[in-house]
């Protein structure tokens, strides 16, 4: 195992790594304090697009921890930053399934939200329909929500997925995450979506250029082997695994591709990260 050394910037996930749903994983606290005091620079880049960036600073804020919302990328932001750059906002038309972290970042872009079967060529003429359609975690999910983005990419409409994880870690235990709504929509349609979050590099690439700092002094940090782990290795950044969310030791025994490094939880980070700069 390589030992800690040049860790400049981190680029953390949340769910699974500092909390689970609303209860904070112990050391939480300290982990932050530890940054601050060792200067090491930090995004909080999630997969969960079900929160905006002011949300999450609240939700840290009653977990006993103040960070502002420029250190934090969710897959909503991603998303709406990666569409920006692809097509004129002014000029797009998107239906979201999912809630504030997904439509929040489109609005402030600039693209305009289509609703309930607004869909082109429908037999109602005052409806312009998507040109994009974006998926991400929808709690108030509904089957005519999965109309309308079906009927929508059936007629050609872009099929965006803000991420593709097929479960997530709650204080209940594990369920469904917004992979499994994607393959709900490919079944009905036939398409396979483009996904902005992890494993695809395009999230670490965006953390990277907030940061300013290059890949080989920077370390993400997760607890998915197969999103936060993966999709560090195809950004060439190094990782640590903690084992406090989906992923487990056994997993990485049939992975051909593995972290950097494995630690139980935030606590044995903190205290590695402590030693590599007292060292």
């Amino acid at each position: 195992m390589q030992s800690f050394s040049n860790i400049r910037a981190l680029i953390i996930d949340m769910d699974g790594v500092l909390w689970h749903g609303t209860q904070a994983i112990p050391g939480m606290k300290d982990f932050f304090q530890a940054l601050h005091e060792l200067q090491i620079r930090f995004i909080l880049a999630t997969n969960n697009a079900s929160l905006t960036p002011e949300q999450y600073v609240t939700k840290l804020d009653k977990m006993g921890v103040t960070i502002s919302e420029d250190q934090i990328l969710t897959s909503g932001t991603a998303t709406a930053l990666y569409l920006s750059e692809l097509v004129t906002p002014s000029e797009t038309n998107v239906f979201v399934i999912g809630v504030d972290g997904a439509t929040q970042p489109l609005i402030e872009k600039g693209f305009t939200l289509t609703g309930l079967y607004e869909v082109k060529n429908s037999p109602d003429k005052n409806t312009q329909g998507a040109d994009i359609v974006v998926c991400g975690k929808d709690e108030t999910l509904t089957w005519h929500k999965l109309a309308t983005a079906t009927l929508n990419i059936r007629e050609g409409a872009k099929f965006i997925g803000t991420n593709a994880d097929t479960t997530l870690p709650t204080e209940r235990g594990v369920t469904h995450g917004n992979g499994a709504i994607l393959a709900a929509l490919t079944a009905a349609t036939g398409v396979i979506p483009t996904i902005i979050g992890k494993p695809e590099p395009i999230m670490y690439q965006q953390a990277l250029n907030l940061l300013g700092v290059n890949p080989d002094e920077t370390v993400a940090i997760g607890d998915r082997l197969e999103t936060d782990i993966l999709g560090a290795v195809r950004t060439s950044i190094r990782s640590i695994m903690v084992l406090t969310g989906i992923s487990t030791e056994d997993d990485l025994k049939n992975s051909y591709y593995q972290p950097t490094w494995v630690l139980s939880d935030i606590k044995a980070v903190t205290e590695a990260l402590r030693n590599q700069m007292s060292s």
